[in-house]
């Protein structure tokens, strides 16, 4: 799965790399432990181009009875968005980037779990597949939010855990968020496991595991 990440690039650096405006609304600052629940950065495609804006991680159906829900849905795996009622209708026409500079996974060593970041060589931004829908309550307030797609580790994620988010190859991003395309075989196959060849990873301090922890000391290099 993927749980936590971080994003704490300026915030002009993320607009440079994704070539997008502003929404209006939306206030930037660096989050060194983005968790389930909090608005988080993300890219969509619009008529004007690309847009970053702040979605609720956690998707929250538009036929869903209570947003609750989105509790259950901050991630949404690859081989299955097809059969899953939730997903299957977003993946040809809802799709945006999570930009992150580092995700966090919990590997487990005999009887206890050590956190570890993940991240590329160079440290750059990398975009996470993602999900996104509009719900309206019975207010008529209406709620947008997201959820990160994920697939089989890599070489590398293997030793950590299970799973890893769907990291996007930079040539397949304007793909990704292209609003005229919607090829669900094409999508699909571009949600496969990331060269691990381009990713490091190393131990991070345990406070990381309290969401209510969000400083740069959380990324630091254990030993």
């Amino acid at each position: 799965m993927c749980g936590r990440f971080t994003i704490t690039d300026p915030l002009d650096a993320i607009m440079d790399r994704y070539y997008a405006s502003i929404t209006d609304g939306f206030e930037y600052k660096p989050n060194y432990n983005a968790a389930p629940m909090q608005f988080i950065p993300t890219i969509i495609s619009s008529k004007d181009g690309n847009r970053l804006g702040a979605l609720r991680w956690g998707l929250v159906p538009s036929w869903a009875k209570d947003d609750k829900i989105g509790n259950k849905m901050i991630n949404a795996r690859a081989e299955t968005l097809a059969e899953k009622p939730a997903f299957k209708r977003l993946i040809s026409s809802k799709r945006c980037i999570i930009p992150t500079n580092g995700f966090y996974e919990w590997r487990k060593e005999g009887s206890t779990k050590k956190p570890m970041r993940i991240l590329m060589k160079d440290d750059s931004i990398f975009s996470l597949a993602g999900l996104y829908d509009t719900w309206t309550d019975p207010d008529g307030n209406k709620l947008s939010t997201c959820t990160i797609i994920t697939t089989q580790p890599n070489e590398l994620m293997v030793e950590i855990h299970n799973r890893m988010p769907v990291i996007l190859r930079p040539e397949d991003e304007a793909e990704w968020l292209g609003r005229n395309n919607n090829d669900v075989q094409y999508l699909s196959d571009l949600l496969k496991p990331y060269r691990a060849s381009e990713m490091r990873a190393y131990e991070v301090p345990k406070e990381v595991g309290n969401v209510r922890n969000n400083n740069e000391d959380l990324i630091k290099e254990v030993g």
